[in-house]
């Protein structure tokens, strides 16, 4: 699914997007450049879920953990990780097979990790509006 986002107010079209793909799929792998979005979406996904709890970007904590209705959302940044073997030092595989929802930045080292997972790819325009695509992948 491909959208366009001209502003912050219509994150909430992504959001259902979101929540129409993923089939009840609950990991997610989140691509955009810094600035993109993706802590945006988070937070509104959180809001969506039932959740009043402060979103914040978990690039220093790599975890934050979220009560939302029926369960968790873990939202993980990978960033400052070089490697697939330092994701598993931390515990990735704990929140992956965990059954809560995992919205993970920077996913790229731990791809061979899963099975099937939400891709979201933010990209910025010149005109500071986001072309967003949505797909549910098999690796």
């Amino acid at each position: 699914m491909k959208l366009q986002i001209q502003n912050e107010s219509e994150i909430d079209k992504l959001v259902d997007a979101y929540i129409q793909v993923s089939s009840g799929e609950k990991i997610t792998f989140l691509y955009g450049e810094l600035g993109a979005g993706k802590t945006t979406f988070v937070k509104r996904l959180v809001r969506k879920l039932g959740s009043e709890d402060e979103v914040s970007s978990p690039t220093y904590s790599l975890v934050n953990e979220y009560d939302v209705i029926g369960g968790k959302l873990f939202h993980i940044d990978l960033y400052r990780l070089k490697d697939e073997q330092e994701a598993l030092e931390i515990g990735i595989e704990d929140y992956l097979y965990s059954g809560h929802y995992c919205l993970i930045e920077w996913p790229q080292v731990i791809e061979k990790l899963v099975e099937r997972a939400v891709e979201i790819k933010i990209t910025t325009n010149e005109d500071k509006s986001r072309s967003v695509e949505i797909d549910l992948v098999n690796y």
